[in-house]
Protein backbone atom coordinates (compact mmCIF):
# COMPACT_ATOMS: atom_id res chain seq x y z
CA UNK A 1 0.00 0.00 0.00
CA UNK A 2 3.02 2.73 1.04
CA UNK A 3 4.56 1.76 -2.44
CA UNK A 4 1.50 2.79 -4.45
CA UNK A 5 0.43 6.06 -2.70
CA UNK A 6 4.03 6.68 -3.41
CA UNK A 7 4.32 5.98 -6.69
CA UNK A 8 0.87 7.46 -7.11
CA UNK A 9 2.65 10.57 -5.54
CA UNK A 10 5.80 11.08 -7.48
CA UNK A 11 3.69 10.94 -10.91
CA UNK A 12 1.17 13.79 -9.24
CA UNK A 13 4.61 15.71 -8.71
CA UNK A 14 6.32 14.99 -11.87
CA UNK A 15 3.17 15.96 -13.60
CA UNK A 16 2.53 19.18 -11.27
CA UNK A 17 6.14 19.99 -12.35
CA UNK A 18 5.84 19.51 -16.08
CA UNK A 19 2.96 21.96 -15.87
CA UNK A 20 4.52 24.49 -14.13
CA UNK A 21 7.73 24.33 -16.43
CA UNK A 22 5.09 24.53 -19.72
CA UNK A 23 4.05 27.38 -17.91
CA UNK A 24 7.12 29.17 -17.52
CA UNK A 25 8.57 28.03 -21.14
CA UNK A 26 5.45 29.30 -23.03
CA UNK A 27 4.71 32.47 -20.93
CA UNK A 28 8.83 33.04 -22.36
CA UNK A 29 8.06 31.96 -25.70
CA UNK A 30 5.09 34.57 -25.36
CA UNK A 31 7.48 37.21 -24.40
CA UNK A 32 9.81 36.57 -27.18
CA UNK A 33 7.44 37.88 -29.83
CA UNK A 34 6.13 41.54 -29.67
CA UNK A 35 2.83 42.57 -29.31
CA UNK A 36 -0.06 40.95 -27.58
CA UNK A 37 -0.93 37.13 -27.83
CA UNK A 38 -4.51 36.47 -26.73
CA UNK A 39 -3.75 32.99 -25.81
CA UNK A 40 -4.84 31.46 -22.30
CA UNK A 41 -2.96 30.16 -19.58
CA UNK A 42 -3.89 26.05 -20.44
CA UNK A 43 -2.74 27.50 -23.79
CA UNK A 44 0.60 29.24 -22.85
CA UNK A 45 0.97 25.74 -20.67
CA UNK A 46 0.17 23.56 -23.37
CA UNK A 47 2.58 25.47 -26.02
CA UNK A 48 5.52 25.23 -23.16
CA UNK A 49 4.61 21.61 -23.08
CA UNK A 50 4.98 20.45 -26.56
CA UNK A 51 8.51 23.53 -26.95
CA UNK A 52 9.89 21.23 -24.54
CA UNK A 53 8.75 17.59 -26.13
CA UNK A 54 9.50 19.01 -29.59
CA UNK A 55 13.44 20.31 -28.58
CA UNK A 56 14.02 17.38 -26.49
CA UNK A 57 13.54 15.15 -29.32
CA UNK A 58 15.21 17.29 -31.81
CA UNK A 59 18.36 17.69 -29.51
CA UNK A 60 18.37 13.63 -28.65
CA UNK A 61 18.90 13.37 -32.60
CA UNK A 62 21.11 16.21 -33.51
CA UNK A 63 23.53 14.93 -30.94
CA UNK A 64 23.38 11.76 -31.75
CA UNK A 65 21.45 9.90 -28.90
CA UNK A 66 23.83 11.03 -26.15
CA UNK A 67 22.25 13.99 -24.93
CA UNK A 68 18.52 13.19 -23.01
CA UNK A 69 17.62 16.98 -21.89
CA UNK A 70 16.31 19.28 -24.16
CA UNK A 71 17.62 22.45 -22.21
CA UNK A 72 16.19 26.00 -21.33
CA UNK A 73 17.49 27.92 -25.06
CA UNK A 74 16.10 24.55 -27.34
CA UNK A 75 12.66 24.65 -25.42
CA UNK A 76 12.52 28.39 -25.38
CA UNK A 77 13.26 28.21 -29.26
CA UNK A 78 10.79 25.54 -30.25
CA UNK A 79 7.85 27.30 -28.58
CA UNK A 80 8.70 30.60 -30.12
CA UNK A 81 8.35 28.64 -33.37
CA UNK A 82 5.13 27.19 -31.90
CA UNK A 83 3.62 31.01 -31.05
CA UNK A 84 4.96 31.98 -34.29
CA UNK A 85 2.96 29.70 -35.72
CA UNK A 86 -0.04 30.20 -33.99
CA UNK A 87 -0.02 33.73 -35.48
CA UNK A 88 0.61 32.78 -38.92
CA UNK A 89 -2.65 30.48 -38.24
CA UNK A 90 -4.31 33.97 -37.07
CA UNK A 91 -3.89 35.92 -40.22
CA UNK A 92 -0.97 37.72 -38.28
CA UNK A 93 2.76 37.95 -38.45
CA UNK A 94 6.02 38.34 -36.44
CA UNK A 95 5.06 41.76 -35.11
CA UNK A 96 1.55 41.30 -35.55
CA UNK A 97 -0.58 38.36 -33.66
CA UNK A 98 -3.90 38.65 -35.75
CA UNK A 99 -6.91 38.48 -34.90
CA UNK A 100 -8.58 36.01 -31.95
CA UNK A 101 -10.35 33.09 -33.48
CA UNK A 102 -14.17 32.63 -31.71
Amino acid sequence: MAVEYLVLVSWLVYLISLCVWGLVVGAFARLALPGRDPMSLLQTMLVGIVGSLFAGVIVYFVTDQRYYGAGWLASLVCATLIVYLIRRSRGGGLMDPGRRRN
